[in-house]
């Protein structure tokens, strides 16, 4: 590709969208929400993850109905059989869209309260389900939040809950681990799909090497999270140590997941 010479270099979108220039993307990518949460006066966060599958009980009300209706035009087709399962534990998960969200307005009253800096300010992916009420349970209490949405060949766009000035987009995966963890007091991992096996895993590495200091990990839904890993597996074939499995706690309702924060940094209210 040429560039254009005659152009300043910061000018010059060809230039600064090259191979060459990745390094100053990714600088640039990290710096701008960093300079953005200084000037908010975000000192700590709290990491939402979860499906952007699981909607309101309305809406898998919905596409339940919607699966049923699909499948009576055609009972014996596997497709839409499967899409019928699907909604019907879609629906059942449900449930976990409003845990999230009742979650995320108890760690904004606890930031309401502070009066130096915004402590244990909501920060999730940005986009719909479980991300959406994150950010929707802070702004149903008048609180700020963070989203970091990622740029998707579906184009995931940003939930209407965000703070309008932190709302940021992310090209690189990389970047946006990194600001998701930097200020992180709590990870809440909600059910979900490969996204959120990858941001817990990658979590549960950084403490457990001591990357990072350790920070409660709270997995909402135990029988979610035991059907779907087999943790005393890694125990049993030595790829893990037995303490490794405190790293995490389960929890199934809002205040559980406050309650371990509250523990873990013996706070007040």
């Amino acid at each position: 590709m040429a560039f254009h010479s005659k152009l300043k270099a910061y000018h010059d979108k060809d230039f600064l969208n090259s191979d060459e220039c990745r390094g100053i993307r990714l600088e640039l990518e990290f710096l701008k929400p960093e300079v953005q949460m200084q000037k908010k006066r975000i000192v700590s966060t709290v990491v939402v993850f979860g499906s952007a599958r699981l909607r309101p009980m309305e809406q898998a009300l919905q596409q339940l109905e919607a699966a049923r209706a699909a499948l009576k035009t055609a009972p014996k087709d596997a497709a839409k059989q499967l899409a019928f399962r699907q909604a019907e534990r879609l629906l059942a998960n449900s449930k976990y869209y409003d845990v999230a969200r009742d979650f995320a307005k108890k760690v904004t009253i606890f930031d309401k309260n502070q009066n130096d800096g915004h402590q244990f300010v909501v920060i999730t992916g940005g986009g719909p389900g479980i991300m959406e009420a994150g950010n929707r349970g802070a702004a149903d209490m008048g609180g700020i939040s963070i989203g970091l949405n990622i740029t998707l060949p579906h184009e995931q766009e940003p939930n209407p809950y965000i703070t309008n000035d932190l709302s940021f987009a992310f090209h690189y995966f990389c970047i946006r681990k990194m600001h998701f963890l930097k200020l992180a007091k709590a990870v809440a991992a909600f059910p979900g799909g490969f996204g959120t096996m990858d941001e817990l895993f990658e979590a549960l590495t950084l403490i457990q090497t001591g990357i990072i200091k350790p920070i409660p990990v709270l997995l909402f839904g135990r029988d979610f999270w035991d059907q779907l890993i087999n943790w005393q597996k890694f125990v049993e074939d030595g790829v893990i140590s037995p303490e490794d499995l405190n790293l995490f706690h389960y929890c199934e309702t809002a205040e559980d997941g406050w309650q371990v924060i509250k523990d873990f940094y013996r706070l007040r209210e």
